[in-house]
């Protein structure tokens, strides 16, 4: 199918689609199955859910074109507790006991209504999920390990413990890995030069369960005596399935224990080989993935070799780029304090989020706006709609404004009639979020705003955004008397724009009109009509120079926020006590 070529989830689809009638011959009878991992190891993040996206959108795509797919999210929950997050409430160094342990055995954080770690942070991603119209089927690894459902694959490993050794073994180096490795899907985001240091070190810190001039085991207990995997494989015997292992305690003391694979579930395949395990048992044909999963040796690369041992092939699975906040270094969940989805939902609307992820391609980094910038984003947005609604975007605009608002089932709630969200949050601003100002103002910048509920979502998230993200500095304070220091000391052409601004604000008293009118006051001063675009710099300077002095007056600050906005919020009478009119 001929795709655009800046349409990337599409050719992404073409890519899968293909990818499967090779190895098949058809799709008939096939469903094709996107995948997802997330660990729940703390708060799930923005960069995380790029993680999601991307397979999303592609399965959404798939969908779109009739073929069945299905988006499958692993949750990772039977990794081990690797660290103490910083900044979850409540959670003091006394965590650090339970480390070790899988994510599921860890409390939750107090105050949780829910049972444990992992449930905790999973739950807060399952609802940002669904806000953003993301449909998939969940699979805890905790569930699937406990309930043996991955005996088979885990004794298959065991017997193919010497070609798995031998296949990794090719990528070993004698860099030694960090010593806390872990064996996420989503292991701490490192530093872009952390990340490039580890190229070729064999795994960019991902635990393969190799251990120097020992016998190789791809298997790794929780003990019995601690419950963590701070455990050593020392024999196998496959007649009985039972493993022995040494178990070490927090204090340093070990035992040593045994357990039956054929009947016991108390430990999981290390990372680099639970990977491609999975692939097989679930029938994986697409899964993306971080740098620091595809860097040389880490858990992709060895993969594609790793694989065919369970009898399948390593997927469709580009790489994708971090994911940053307005100029913050990119995410780590493990650091802490890094915004998550529903800190993201809490000041944009899903469709707005959606957007960002699928306008840019997996491999192209991106920030989300938790600053000003987000009233730059907002307006890229609106502009979008603009050129949609005139029927003049391009194919791969129309396709991702398509995505962003609708998936191939449902169209996500949206605000039914649309502020810019600048104008909102100056609105809230000035009037100090009195409704019924907010309701007058709203009506003067849009007629068909007869009820605030029209104007939501978008109103409260901008009035979120304002209470909780922006500067102080920035926020807007009108004068409560007149500046008669500077109105004592106006030319006489000033003198002539306010009375000019005065005298005609009731007959312009809408967002339009105002513009119109504060715009062309300098150009009726100069001569132009005030339709005239093409203006002398002249007259262009005059218009910067109206405006810091209605800011002055108006404000006593030299900007705020766009004039005809202002002047709506402060009211007529107001204005023109203000401007000594």
């Amino acid at each position: 199918m001929a795709v655009q070529e800046n349409d990337w989830v599409a050719r992404l689809a073409d890519e899968v689609i293909d990818d499967v009638v090779r190895r098949r011959g058809s799709l008939e009878g096939y469903t094709i199955t996107c995948a997802s991992g997330l660990s729940p190891s703390g708060p799930i993040h923005l960069g995380n859910l790029r993680e999601v996206m991307v397979p999303h959108l592609v399965a959404d795509e798939i969908t779109r074109r009739g073929i069945p797919c299905e988006h499958i999210i692993s949750w990772d929950d039977y990794d081990r507790y690797r660290k103490v997050p910083f900044g979850v409430d409540g959670v003091d160094a006394s965590w650090s006991a339970h480390i070790g342990k899988p994510l599921t055995s860890v409390p939750a954080p107090p105050g949780s209504a829910y049972d444990s770690w992992a449930a905790h942070f999973r739950a807060a991603m399952e609802a940002s999920l669904a806000q953003l119209g993301v449909k998939y089927r969940g699979i805890s690894q905790t569930q699937m390990y406990t309930s043996g459902a991955y005996r088979e694959s885990v004794l298959h490993a065991m017997a193919c413990r010497n070609d798995i050794d031998a296949v990794l073994g090719q990528y070993r180096t004698k860099v030694e890995p960090p010593a806390a490795t872990s064996s996420s899907r989503s292991p701490e985001l490192q530093d872009q030069a952390a990340v490039e240091a580890a190229e070729g070190s064999g795994a960019a810190g991902e635990d393969d369960g190799s251990a120097e001039g020992a016998e190789y085991f791809p298997f790794r207990p929780y003990s019995r005596a601690f419950g963590t995997d701070a455990t050593r494989v020392t024999a196998y015997d496959p007649e009985t399935t039972t493993v022995t292992y040494v178990a070490t305690g927090p204090d340093g003391d070990q035992v040593v224990e045994t357990m039956r694979l054929d009947t016991d579930t108390h430990g999981k395949l290390v990372w680099k080989v639970d990977w491609p395990m999975r692939w097989a048992f679930e029938g994986v044909d697409f899964e993306p993935s971080g740098v620091d999963h595809q860097s040389p040796g880490s858990s992709w690369v060895v993969g594609k070799d790793l694989a065919p041992i369970f009898g399948a092939q390593r997927p469709v699975g580009p790489m994708y780029a971090f994911v940053g906040i307005a100029g913050m270094a990119k995410m780590s969940s493990s650091k802490g304090g890094v915004p998550t989805p529903a800190d993201a939902l809490a000041i944009m609307e899903p469709h707005v989020l959606r957007w960002l992820y699928a306008r840019r391609k997996p491999n192209q980094s991106f920030t989300v706006a938790f600053n000003n910038e987000i009233h730059r984003l907002y307006d890229e947005w609106d502009a979008l709609e603009r050129k949609i609604a005139g029927g003049k975007g391009q194919p791969a605009d129309n396709a991702i404004h398509a995505r962003s608002v609708r998936t191939a089932t449902a169209d996500l709630p949206r605000t039914a009639v649309t502020v810019p969200y600048k104008a909102l949050c100056s609105v809230v601003d000035i009037t100090g979020g009195n409704v019924e100002q907010i309701g007058r103002i709203l009506t003067s910048i849009d007629a068909s705003i007869t009820d605030l509920d029209v104007a939501r979502p978008r109103l409260d998230l901008a009035t979120t955004w304002l209470e909780t993200q922006a500067d102080p500095e920035d926020r807007t304070v009108v004068r409560s008397t007149p500046d008669t220091a500077t109105l004592a000391g106006l030319s006489e052409h000033q003198r002539q724009a306010l009375a000019m601004l005065a005298a005609d604000l009731d007959a312009n008293w809408s967002l339009d009109g105002l513009t119109s009118l504060v715009y062309g006051i300098p150009k009726r001063q100069a001569g132009f009509d005030v339709t005239e675009k093409k203006l002398p710099p002249e007259v262009k300077a005059d218009q910067r120079a109206f405006f810091a002095l209605l800011y002055q007056l108006l404000l006593g600050t030299d900007t705020g926020p766009r004039i005809p906005t202002l002047l709506l919020c402060v009211g007529a009478q107001r204005v023109r006590a203000l401007i000594g009119a």
